[in-house]
């Protein structure tokens, strides 16, 4: 009450200015809740260090552009790709997101998930589209539309722990076709070493081999027949063969016990402890070994060795073709424009160059090349380099339901729980159903 008549009492002077003051602040507050931008970044990367140098890129973004926030979220592999679709729909969906491009990009592009960066990126002369490798660009683009700002190039190879291959009497160096590498899986079986650290519980990890083994036998004029719905399709000859030559290693028992149930970080901390000799896996596998071992530190750089998926007699396949990721950034229809911005600081020269240095990624910035400076990863540049024909993953390529249907039946093979031709069957059949 004392309040209220004090209030009265004030003049109508003041009380206007008291009011005009009042006002200001709010609008003073409103102006600067206004802004402050939140650009909400999803990724999936399990290496602290890798994640500290993307913090402190975005925290140097932010320190030049106050009001823009970089807020970075993280999810595990599998549930990223269980969770994503719904994550997408919802009022949480991120701004920019991690993607394996291929036929998922395509859908999500398709169904409107996606902005369709073509304007932005050809804006002011092309000068954002011309900073990255042309092949990086054209493989995240569909329907003449750029779904996705590059980020990384990637293959998948062997990597061996050289101590172990040596206490086997194997010399990874004369690794060159399939029938050389079963021998020394059989060599190191024989040495009571697991040969393979093998990770059939998520399954992709196992499809690395199905699918490099089509590629060498078939090559990549029957796998794009495949895909295209024409000849035998999924059920070619070399398909079948494939299966047949992935059905033989499994018969070698070449896994660690239980792989049937192991996740990738779980397989990554098999190999990285020193369970198992060899690893088929992607060209950060050196830095991930590390962080998923039992002590964290895994295998020491200079006892891990690298060598290529081996060529298959008589197939038409041409061992320097490579399978591997082009990974990059997709950016979701209701993004602020901030996004873009910092998508374009995130993957300049400068700071690619920073992440190969670190052995983060094989850069797809003009300029950047001279960043690579791990011995693993400069190989693996160099594979990529000769490369005719760079695949994308099948899983990734051929779309979530046909790729999901290549998981499954890969690890069914492997494990003899399925025929290849039952199995090359099926592929055909889920494909033949995505096309209705």
């Amino acid at each position: 009450m004392f309040h209220f008549v004090r209030a009265k009492a004030l003049s109508g002077a003041r009380v206007a200015a008291i009011s005009a003051a009042t006002g200001l602040a709010i609008l003073l507050g409103a102006g600067n809740a206004a802004a402050e931008t939140v650009v909400k970044w999803l990724h999936l990367e399990l290496d602290p260090g890798y994640v500290a140098i993307w913090r402190k890129i975005a925290d140097q973004y932010e320190a030049s552009h106050p009001g823009v926030k970089i807020q970075m979220q993280f999810l595990e592999n599998e549930a990223f790709k269980a969770k994503l679709p719904t994550l997408l729909q919802s009022s949480d969906a991120p701004d920019f997101f991690y993607s394996w491009g291929g036929g998922v990009l395509k859908q999500q592009l398709q169904t409107g998930t996606l902005m369709d960066l073509t304007s932005a990126m050809n804006a002011n002369g092309g000068e954002w589209l011309k900073a990255y490798n042309p092949a990086s660009v054209t493989g995240l683009t569909f329907d003449g539309k750029i779904g996705a700002v590059p980020f990384k190039l990637g293959t998948v190879s062997f990597f061996y722990n050289k101590a172990l291959f040596a206490k086997a009497g194997v010399d990874a160096s004369a690794i060159k076709t399939w029938d050389d590498y079963l021998a020394a899986v059989k060599k190191i079986k024989a040495a009571g070493i697991v040969p393979i650290a093998g990770g059939g519980g998520e399954k992709w990890p196992i499809h690395f081999y199905w699918s490099y083994l089509v590629m060498r036998d078939g090559g990549q004029k029957v796998f794009d027949a495949a895909k295209s719905g024409q000849g035998d399709g999924f059920n070619d000859p070399a398909i079948i063969k494939a299966g047949e030559q992935l059905a033989e290693l499994g018969k070698l028992d070449p896994f660690q016990p239980g792989y049937l149930g192991a996740t990738w970080p779980q397989t990554l901390g098999v190999f990285g402890d020193g369970k198992a000799a060899m690893i088929l896996g992607f060209e950060n596998t050196q830095a991930n070994q590390k962080t998923n071992a039992g002590d964290g530190k895994g295998l020491a750089p200079d006892n891990i060795g690298r060598f290529a998926f081996p060529a298959v007699m008589g197939g038409a396949g041409d061992p320097n073709d490579t399978l591997g990721g082009l990974n990059a950034w997709a950016v979701t229809k209701k993004a602020p424009p901030e996004t873009l911005d910092f998508l374009k600081y995130l993957t300049n020269a400068d700071n690619e160059r920073i992440m190969a240095k670190a052995g983060m990624i094989l850069p797809v910035t003009n300029g950047s090349e001279d960043g690579i400076t791990n011995p693993l990863m400069a190989d693996a540049a160099k594979q990529l380099a000769a490369t005719k024909w760079h695949q994308n993953f099948f899983d990734q390529d051929l779309g979530p339901s046909v790729g999901r249907v290549v998981n499954d039946v890969s690890v069914a093979i492997v494990s003899g729980q399925m025929t290849p031709k039952d199995g090359a069957q099926q592929v055909q059949d889920a494909f033949e159903q995505d096309q209705l």
